[in-house]
Parts: structure tokens; C-alpha cells; sequence
């Protein structure tokens, strides 16, 4: 009798934990990585490894300085820190790397209460301050490999940037698109990789796939309505990145089947928007942080009743 646990109800059990979840979304990243130090070199493996330390490190410091539990073995802080080095230019300078990894723990997640209470994607929000902070770097991509970049090309225009300056001269084949030989952040550029990894957490259940569906898909119908390039639009940019490993954190999205799909197609008609008529050429961060925002009214709007249960 002195096992016994007392706990309210719902009394539920599940094999997963923060940590195997977190596993399997950095299994997910890993065909991402790969094809990172495949189209960009050692440098990204260099980013890589900087943010994820930076990331571990301060989520470390932070806890410990404050006294909290120390939970930088769930591996939440190591997968904000990919995602971060994902979301970069392969020729970010160090410094910024870590100074988003940095924005991203402790600004964001932390001096929030730690995981579970941010109101916002941390990469998200790391990404856009330092688009704000350090526009010149962050918007300078280095040539991928066997793209059609010159040789001994220094920067390379992005698609989005070809297709923004309304001309189709010097985009990559679709080919090229979807396996990543284009320019653009070191992890977005390879639909075939960040597929993989979607696929993967959706047989491990980690995400459904509603919001990436819902997301991609209004990308999709949305460019070919407004005759946008609509295949380029969709391949192009952080779309992929953001509509399979962002836009689905479990803090910052809805939890209802309907939630989800509400906030997919929202962050699909935000993307377009600023692509078509916007200043910047791409809108995936933007538009999965102004729905972080809205993410409170939407649980509130699609909130399910118990069984048997009445209208408060």
C-alpha cells in the first residue's frame, strides 16, 4: 500500500515522454541535416552544432542560476537549436548564430516559465528578430552545390527572390527544387528531406497531418488562383520546414483535429499574402508567429465538449 499514487482524473497512461518525443523530432531533422552539409558544406554542420550547444547551454545556465529543475535532457533545447540552424544562411556569422539560440532560450522560452509556457515558436521568434537585427547576413545565401549558380558565385539569389522580382531567368528545375540544390536557408531548400522527416513523425505520431496539409495545401491553391508559380511557391522558401516542424509545436498550436486545419489554412493565406503583395519576399515565419498569437482564440473556437456534458 505505500506504491499507491493519489491523482485526480483523467487517470491516463502514455509511453511518451517530452524526451522520446523530442528524439523523434530530431531523427525527423536528421535527412534535413544531411542534405544541409550535402548542399552547403561543413560550414552548416558548423551552425548546427553551434546553436544546438548554445541552445543547451543557456537552457542549462538559466535553470541553474534560477534554481529550477534542470530540464535540458528532454532535448526541447536541442531541437529549438536545430530548427534555428535550420531556418539560417550557411554563411550566418558564429556570433549570430548564437545570439539566436540565445534570443530563442531565454528571451522566449524561458522568461516565459520554461517549455509548455511560451506563447510563441522560440526558432520562430529567434528567426524574425535576427531578420530585424541582422538583415544584410540573413538575407545573403551562399550557393548550394550542384545548383545553377556560377562557380565561383559568392551569394546566390533565392527563388522566391527570382520569382518576387517577377522574372523566371536563373530559377532551378523542379528537380533541383524539391531535392535542394537552390538557394536559400541551409535546411529549407530540400523538399525530399524535411518530406521524410514529416513522414516519419507522423507514423510515430508525433504530429498529424492536418496543420502541414492544411498549410502547404493553401499555399498551393491560393498561388495557382493567383497564377504565382504555384509548384515554385510551394517548393520555395522555409514552407516545408516551417508547415511540418514548426507550424505543429504543441505549445503554440491548437490540439483539435478542426484547430489545426484552421490554423494551417491561416497560415497559408498569411504566406501568401506577404509573398504576393508583401515587402519580403518570403512570409512562413511571419505568418506562423502571427498565428501563435491568434493560437488561444482558435483553441477557445474549437474546443470539444465532454461527452454529456452542457454549454457553461
Amino acid at each position: 500500500m505505500n506504491n499507491m499514487i493519489v491523482s485526480v482524473n483523467p487517470h491516463i497512461y502514455a509511453k511518451d515522454t517530452t524526451q522520446t518525443i523530442m528524439r523523434d523530432v530530431l531523427i525527423a531533422l536528421f535527412p534535413a541535416v544531411i542534405a544541409s552539409i550535402v548542399f552547403f558544406g561543413v560550414r552548416a554542420l558548423l551552425v548546427e552544432v553551434v546553436c544546438v550547444a548554445v541552445a543547451m547551454a543557456c537552457e542549462w545556465a538559466f535553470e541553474k542560476i534560477t534554481h529550477k529543475p534542470i530540464t535540458v535532457m528532454d532535448l526541447s533545447a536541442a531541437v529549438t537549436g536545430l530548427i534555428l540552424a535550420l531556418n539560417l544562411p550557411a554563411g550566418i556569422p558564429i556570433w549570430q548564430a548564437m545570439f539566436g539560440s540565445f534570443v530563442a532560450i531565454i528571451v522566449v522560452k524561458q522568461f516565459f516559465g520554461g517549455i509548455g509556457q511560451n506563447f510563441a515558436n522560440p526558432a520562430i521568434t529567434a528567426r524574425v528578430i535576427m531578420l530585424v537585427a541582422f538583415s544584410g547576413a540573413m538575407t545573403t545565401w551562399v550557393p548550394a552545390a550542384f545548383s545553377n549558380a556560377p562557380a565561383d558565385a559568392v551569394t546566390a539569389a533565392t527563388p522566391l527572390a527570382i520569382l518576387g522580382a517577377g522574372g523566371t531567368e536563373g530559377l532551378p528545375t523542379l528537380a533541383q527544387m524539391f531535392l535542394g540544390a537552390r538557394g536559400g536557408s541551409m535546411g529549407e531548400t530540400s523538399c525530399l528531406a524535411l518530406l521524410l522527416g514529416g513522414l516519419y513523425l507522423i507514423y510515430r505520431k508525433v504530429i498529424s497531418w492536418h496543420t502541414p496539409v492544411a498549410f502547404i495545401g493553401t499555399v498551393l491553391v491560393l498561388t495557382a488562383l493567383l497564377g504565382q508559380q504555384p509548384l515554385y511557391q510551394v517548393m520555395a522558401g522555409g514552407l516545408f520546414l516551417g508547415a511540418i516542424f514548426m507550424a505543429t509545436d504543441y505549445t503554440t498550436s491548437p490540439p483539435t483535429p478542426a484547430g489545426k486545419l484552421i490554423f494551417g489554412v491561416g497560415c497559408g493565406l498569411i504566406t501568401v499574402l506577404i509573398r504576393v503583395w508583401g515587402n519580403y519576399p518570403e512570409g512562413v515565419s511571419f505568418s506562423i508567429l502571427l498565428m501563435n498569437i491568434l493560437n488561444p482564440y482558435i483553441c477557445e473556437w474549437t474546443k470539444t465538449k465532454p461527452f454529456g456534458g452542457v454549454q457553461a
